[in-house]
């Protein structure tokens, strides 16, 4: 099994719960697919994208499971990044929890990441 992880606000991931989908964050909207990144590229995601922004959640899907609309791009640095080109259903995710912000305005990726 391959891990890879979306960060989504509170207010999306809630409202794709009760859609039963995630259409996408309006950056996936936007692209055309939903981001995502691996275990290695999630912690700079973050720092990137959503420095010091509470109210997150983190993610986790199996890539392997997502099929062939699933497609590594490369983006920053070269480095090949998970791109799904669907939504995906809330019976895909194996765990969503709260991602807090450390003082620092960081991420806390304890218990979280391997």
């Amino acid at each position: 099994m391959t891990l890879i992880y979306k960060i989504a606000s509170l207010e999306e991931w809630q409202g794709a719960l009760a859609a039963g989908r995630f259409d996408g964050a309006p950056v996936d909207l936007a692209d055309g697919y939903i981001h995502f990144s691996t275990a290695d590229q999630t912690r700079e995601t973050a720092a990137k994208h959503f420095a010091g922004r509470e109210g997150l959640v983190l993610a986790a899907l199996d890539a392997d499971a997502l099929g062939d609309e699933l497609v590594w791009e490369p983006s920053r640095g070269g480095q090949l990044f998970p791109h799904l080109y669907r939504p995906f259903a809330a019976s895909e995710v194996l765990w969503a929890k709260p991602l807090p912000v450390k003082a620092d305005g960081s991420h806390d990726f304890e218990g979280l990441l391997p």
